[in-house]
């Protein structure tokens, strides 16, 4: 257990989530409290971050007794201020870099996207020697993170050049059924077994939705279309036809550049599912096998088999699909740095077009941070060294670096990394991450996103997760997303 003192809470949550990258899956109590008693002692460590004198001071006082201090100049301010809340996080960062010896490779970079920032100060046109001057002085950033950012966001603005990003829109529909929950999963999922009765009241309010969201942006050109969810294969293949034939009767799909459908889980997919997308024009889908490892897979609930993983790929390659992307996670519980090898082995004689790395992160809602003490004995070794073993992997077998994402209580303070062959990038991807772009996201679990360029601003519009809301209030959220793009100048 971690106790932190606080003078004032306006930091409350910046200072948990850097206490939580120096010490992972730590149990935290965070109290209000202006006096700090030193003699106050956790099997940790103790915190306290509040005034001295009109000076910050940062005192942090370990397990074994021993004190920590720093004190500056700058008094605390009420007013979470970018400058103040990045200082507070640099001398925070400062005395817990020493109470345990460890540097992050982000340094104090949570809850940002990296590549989002050395996005927007390319486009400025800041020199590199700025960006990490600015990257490495403001977040304490690895040189070597730094590098990733400005080589990712360079090949992003280019990809994007080539599109008319700021004057269009893409469109996100959610399909929120799967065959089962994964132990890690967050997302808005529910089991297609228990919630089968609802599949059909839910397409039929769907639809209303997506006959509404074919009337906000009649002037604007479409760019990407993604169903994600979910998976939306759980449907079946008379549902996906009657889904996709919808969406092209009302969208104009002239100029879309990526047609994107999350097939997901492998127990999902049929041959008569694959050609009802080849039928519509999907030009990308993901296969996600997650693991190669059979043992992974029974423990963190996905009900196919690695046998049933290759199947469904190569299915896919006979229905003439040519852009499969497989998602994998590094840090899953119990895998080894071994495990990892052999699944990016097998991974090889598939040879997918593209391979999106992700690094587990615990969120609150997921299993697998509900009941952790069950998995106490499964905590993953060597995740950092998982991370370079699919780095060199990529770069061995022709795979680019493409888009880059961070979350917070990630393991190791990693990132997901989507690594690509040219001209396979998942556009929408791209578009969604860096924030680039309206998003009109249709569906359960749908977050719209209106960007704004000059002025530059974003508002977001949140359908909800839940699946029968979102039957029973479907008129009341269209008219929800009716205000909300009017008064964002749709």
């Amino acid at each position: 257990m971690i106790k932190i003192y606080l003078c004032g809470k306006a930091y409350d949550n910046d200072i948990a989530h850097i206490v939580k990258m120096f010490y992972h899956g730590v149990d935290l109590e965070i109290f209000e409290e202006s006096n700090f008693d030193y003699e106050i002692n956790s099997s940790i460590l103790s915190l306290y971050v509040g005034l001295k004198t009109h000076k910050t001071v940062i005192t942090a006082v370990l397990g074994s007794g021993e004190k920590l201090s720093r004190e500056e100049d700058i008094g605390y301010q009420s007013d979470p201020s970018l400058h103040y809340k990045n200082f507070i996080k640099r001398m925070l960062y400062d005395i817990l870099s020493r109470a345990t010896g460890k540097t992050l490779p982000w340094g104090i970079l949570t809850g940002i996207r990296p590549t989002k920032l050395v996005f927007q100060m390319i486009e400025e046109g800041k020199s590199e020697s700025e960006i990490y001057s600015y990257m490495k002085d403001e977040y304490l950033c690895s040189e070597e993170k730094i590098a990733t950012s400005i080589d990712i966001a360079s090949r992003e603005l280019k990809l994007l050049n080539n599109i008319d990003y700021k004057n269009g829109y893409s469109l996100y529909i959610g399909i929120p059924f799967c065959p089962s929950t994964c132990l890690y999963c967050s997302f808005t999922s529910y089991s297609i077994e228990k919630f089968s009765n609802y599949v059909d009241d839910y397409l039929k309010a769907l639809e209303k939705e997506i006959i509404f969201g074919a009337t906000i942006y009649p002037n604007k050109k479409l760019t990407c279309v993604y169903l994600g969810g979910g998976t939306p294969t759980t449907l079946t293949a008379k549902q996906l036809d009657w889904l996709l034939a919808l969406v092209k009767k009302h969208y104009d799909f002239t100029y879309v550049k990526e047609f994107c459908v999350e097939a997901g889980r492998p127990d999902s997919i049929t041959k008569d599912k694959l050609l009802v997308l080849k039928k519509w024009g999907v030009n990308r889908i993901s296969i996600n096998p997650q693991s190669m490892q059979e043992k992974t897979l029974d423990i963190i609930g996905r009900r196919h088999t690695v046998d049933g993983i290759k199947e469904a790929f190569y299915l896919a390659r006979e229905t003439g699909h040519d852009n499969i992307n497989m998602d994998i996670i590094i840090g899953l519980p119990g895998e080894s740095l071994e495990d990892v090898e052999d699944t990016l082995k097998q991974i090889k004689e598939l040879d997918p077009d593209s391979l999106t790395v992700h690094t587990l992160a615990l969120k609150r809602a997921a299993r697998l941070n509900i009941e952790k003490e069950n998995y106490i004995d499964l905590k993953p070794t060597d995740v950092n060294m998982m991370y370079e073993l699919t780095s060199r992997y990529a770069k061995e077998n022709g795979y680019l670096p493409y888009y880059l994402y961070r979350q917070k209580n990630m393991a190791d303070n990693l990132e997901n990394v989507g690594y690509a062959r040219y001209n396979k990038e998942g556009i929408y991807n791209i578009l969604i991450m860096e924030e680039q772009q309206t998003i009109l996201a249709l569906g359960a679990g749908g977050l719209s996103k209106y960007v704004s360029h000059d002025p530059h601003y974003i508002a977001r519009e949140d359908n909800g997760k839940s699946v029968l809301d979102y039957i029973s209030r479907i008129n009341h959220l269209i008219e929800k997303k009716r205000k909300f793009f009017q008064e964002n100048n749709a």
